[in-house]
C-alpha cells in the first residue's frame, strides 16, 4: 500500500472490494449513525452520546487532517474511513497519539454491524500497526477493549498484540460490570513476528 497516497488524502485500495481514505467532514454523518447503533456502542465507553459530543471530538480531528494535508504531513491522529466500491460506509480506524508519550500510539477501529465478520477490523488493525512502525516512527502500539468484546480482542491477537493486563469490573453496563483488557505490541515484537 502506498503511504504517500494515503498521506495525501487520496482514496487507496484496502482490499479487492474496499478503499480507505483519511477522514473528511462528509464522513461524520456515517460515523455518527454507526455510533448511534446500540449493537456497536455497547462496546464503546463514549457512546451513546449526544451528537454534539461526537462533533466536539471528531471536528478537531477533521480540521487537523485538513491542515496536515495542506502541509503535506501526517495528521496528529491519522483517522481513516473505509468504504466499499459503491461508497457504502464500512467503518473507521485510527492510530492516535498517547498524550505526553512520544513514540506511543493507540490503535482503534469501529465498524457498522453490516461490516462485521468480514476481516475488515483485522486488516484495519494490521494497516494501522504497520503505519505506526513503518511511517510514524513509533516504538509501542497499544489498545484496550471490553472483556466481553471477543471480536475486538481476537482481532488484536490475530495482529500479534499481547494481552498486558486487565481491570476487572471496570465498566458498568446494563448487564452488570465488564472488564477492560489491555493489549500492546512493541516495534521489536512486531519485527520478530514479521
Amino acid at each position: 500500500m502506498s503511504y504517500s497516497k494515503l498521506k495525501q488524502g487520496e482514496s487507496v485500495p484496502f482490499s479487492e472490494t474496499l478503499s480507505i481514505q483519511l477522514i473528511q467532514q462528509k464522513d461524520l454523518v456515517d460515523i455518527f449513525k454507526m455510533l448511534a447503533d446500540e449493537n456497536v456502542n455497547q462496546y464503546l465507553f463514549f457512546a451513546p452520546a449526544d451528537e454534539s459530543v461526537y462533533q466536539g471530538f471528531f471536528g478537531p480531528i477533521v480540521e487537523n487532517t485538513e491542515a496536515a494535508l495542506k502541509e503535506q504531513q501526517w495528521p496528529d491522529n491519522p483517522t481513516f474511513v473505509i468504504r466499499n466500491h459503491q461508497g457504502q460506509y464500512m467503518g473507521m480506524t485510527a492510530i492516535t497519539q498517547v498524550m505526553f508519550l512520544d513514540g506511543n500510539r493507540e490503535v482503534g477501529y469501529q465498524l457498522p454491524v453490516h461490516a462485521w465478520g468480514q476481516g475488515i477490523a483485522t486488516r484495519a488493525c494490521q494497516l494501522m500497526t504497520e503505519l505506526a512502525f513503518k511511517a510514524l516512527g513509533c516504538h509501542k502500539v497499544c489498545a484496550d477493549c471490553y472483556g466481553s468484546n471477543i471480536g475486538s480482542y481476537t482481532t488484536l491477537e490475530k495482529c500479534g498484540f499481547v494481552q498486558e493486563g486487565e481491570h476487572t469490573e471496570y465498566y458498568q453496563t446494563a448487564q452488570g460490570f465488564d472488564s477492560k483488557r489491555f493489549y500492546g505490541l512493541t516495534k521489536q515484537q512486531y519485527l520478530n513476528n514479521g
